[in-house]
């Protein structure tokens, strides 16, 4: 498997998501995990798919592992229903689910401060049948508002992400302008200036959109970045997406920020899904 350019590799900053790699250990092993395999920081979903406000003990052992393994929490999602399956987000679903989205941006913006997290993920949501687009979209501003606010509480980030249709086909932000009209729809609602784009390649790539395109033109609103390599979500060179000329692009655009290591191990544990990746290159080397 091709690895990146050194140069290139140590000019970036990549966390790993322990809620696609590592997922063959439980959730309290996975930073330590990461930690093993050289790296300093990580990113997760929401880990409690089935509450938005989950006990204070399993917060606190959650931020305990994530400490004793000496890594970083650089991104959270906020609760999203049940991800991965068939929901994409909460915040734009009327009735219960928005209520819970609700019920679960105070918990998220507290357990990411106390951790140093600035970056907050807020999933938009599937369209639902027999709901007006309309009504769901301003359901939507009205609960990213709330987060917004929640995240410039604690000196975070509001993230805003495109999915790709082929998996997502009820979900409506998939393009990179459909994400950013709606980062800057959040914006000028508050004022506040603090919601970004989050950009995943691989979502983008399934699109069909071209790549290169789309970092020249929204580079100065990206909050964050994920990859993965398409097709198949794979490790970078398991397809064929020319991933680090495109993060080098990102960094000739500006973006300094950290990248998401989103992508599916494939048939083997996910401590062998880093060969690409040189293990000098995996430590961050650079703060924010």
């Amino acid at each position: 498997m091709p690895g990146f350019d050194l140069s290139t590799a140590a000019d970036q900053r990549f966390d790993v998501n322990l809620s696609i790699l590592f997922t063959e250990l439980p959730l309290l092993e996975r930073p330590a995990a990461a930690a093993a395999a050289g790296f300093t920081a990580v990113e997760l979903w929401w880990p409690w798919v089935d509450t938005p406000t989950p006990e204070r003990a399993e917060l606190d052992a959650l931020k305990r592992a994530i400490e004793d393994a000496g890594v970083r929490l650089t991104g959270l999602n906020f609760y999203a229903g049940r991800l991965p399956g068939p929901d994409r987000g909460a915040l734009s679903v009327p009735g219960e689910e928005s209520e819970r989205f609700r019920a679960n941006i105070e918990v998220t913006a507290d357990f990411a401060h106390s951790l140093g997290c600035t970056a907050l993920n807020a999933l938009y949501g599937n369209r639902i049948e027999g709901v007006d687009p309309a009504e769901q979209d301003a359901l939507a501003l009205e609960n990213l508002v709330l987060a917004a606010r929640a995240a410039d509480r604690i000196g975070a980030t509001l993230l805003i992400e495109a999915l790709n249709e082929p998996e997502s086909p009820a979900y409506p932000l998939v393009s990179a302008p459909a994400a950013v009209e709606v980062v800057k729809k959040v914006n000028a609602a508050t004022g506040l200036g603090n919601a970004r784009f989050l950009m995943d390649l691989y979502h983008l790539a399934m699109n069909g959109e071209d790549l290169p395109a789309v970092i020249d033109r929204y580079t100065a609103h990206t909050g964050h970045v994920q990859i993965a390599d398409n097709p198949g979500r794979g490790a970078p060179g398991t397809g064929s997406l020319p991933l680090a000329e495109l993060l080098g692009r990102l960094r000739k655009a500006g973006y300094d920020g950290w990248v998401g290591l989103e992508y599916k191990p494939g048939d083997r544990p996910s401590a062998e899904a880093f060969d690409w990746l040189p293990r000098e290159a995996r430590a961050a080397r650079r703060t924010p």
